[in-house]
């Protein structure tokens, strides 16, 4: 009873944050701002639109045939198709509770396939942790590919702020001193409290989650065709990022914005996807204040519109495809499996 309650609360909690952030982003826009979003909704392409939405789905196929290739080594060969239901249930069940998702295809894939939940989830943190893998990497890169850009909006933006609040603040290089502060202070604070830190939930969550990123990085040296799992994993990503770059197209004002807007809005985007339940309210947010770097004004509403666009298309295939999964698992009938040891794999 308990635990169903933290998991009520959590939900809750996370669309109540996410419809919190909407009307934060909406309420201070002027009414021709919100006229340009209805305007932009009226007007865009939605032929690109629902390329997208393609592409989401190959996304999805393509994960679901590398989460074959790490089921193998176990003695299990599960069909794609199975794979696939399992993997459109995950995403859909993680849109009302988050992080249930990996628990529910799991469970698909042991009515399916009798593959047993606790093996198959140990596959998904495999999973997880390249998948992070992959996103930091993306990360740095577009940190270091659009840093000029960066650095201009902080010069534009930031440090005019600081300087109406804080005269005294010499604005000079101050991001690298902040961050080398900090990085001096954390370790400081560490080395001080280190057996508190050490014993703290936050800590070993943190330890626990970079242990397992790494044992999922040693993992592929085992599996049967570590070559085919890299490209796998690339290809997922690729395919995500050529779903926002296809959106930017939708709309005349964002269909010249260029392939690293595109990059920007993924990285940061999936930030947003992070925090709130299929990121909720943040995700249009985020890609709206990621489009202002790009020339796109947070007054125009066109940022909003090509947010809500592209977050609104992957929900979309998510819940048609979520929701259809589950009713052709409720018509098909559970198949009989063998155990390995007993089966010809």
């Amino acid at each position: 009873m308990k635990k169903k309650l933290i998991s009520v609360v959590k939900l809750f909690s996370a669309l109540g944050l996410g419809i919190f952030i909407v009307y934060l982003s909406l309420k201070d826009l002027s009414p021709e701002a919100k006229q340009d979003i209805i305007h932009s909704f009226k007007i865009a392409n939605y032929w690109w639109v629902f390329f997208s939405i393609a592409l989401g789905i190959l996304s999805h196929i393509v994960r679901a045939a590398r989460w074959k290739i790490l089921l193998q080594p176990m003695g299990y060969s599960p069909s794609l198709k199975s794979n696939f239901l399992a993997v459109m249930v995950g995403y859909f069940a993680n849109l009302g509770v988050p992080r249930s998702g990996e628990v529910a295809r799991c469970s698909v894939l042991y009515k399916e396939e009798s593959i047993p939940v606790d093996k198959s989830f140990g596959t998904v943190i495999i999973e997880r942790s390249i998948d992070m893998v992959v996103f930091f990497s993306l990360f740095f890169i577009t940190l270091f590919v659009e840093y000029g850009r960066l650095n201009e909006y902080v010069k534009t933006h930031i440090y005019p702020a600081i300087n109406s609040k804080f005269a005294f603040l010499s604005t000079n290089m101050l991001f690298g001193k902040l961050l080398l502060l900090s990085i001096v202070l954390l370790a400081l604070v560490y080395f001080i409290f280190r057996k508190k830190i050490r014993r703290s939930s936050i800590y070993k969550k943190t330890k626990k989650v970079l242990l397992g990123i790494w044992e999922g990085l040693k993992s592929i040296a085992k599996i049967k065709r570590p070559g085919l799992f890299v490209v796998y994993s690339l290809l997922i990503w690729l395919l995500y990022y050529l779903m926002i770059y296809t959106c930017l197209f939708s709309l005349p004002q964002t269909s010249s914005l260029g392939i690293s807007a595109a990059l920007t809005v993924l990285v940061l985007g999936s930030i947003g996807i992070m925090i709130t339940p299929g990121g909720i309210g943040l995700y249009p947010v985020i890609v709206a204040q990621t489009l202002v770097l790009y020339g796109i004004s947070k007054e125009s509403g066109y940022g909003d519109a090509i947010g809500w666009i592209t977050w609104g298309a992957q929900t979309l295939m998510i819940i048609v495809l979520g929701a259809a999964s589950l009713i052709i698992l409720s018509l098909r009938k559970k198949k009989t499996y063998d155990t390995p040891s007993e089966s010809k794999v």
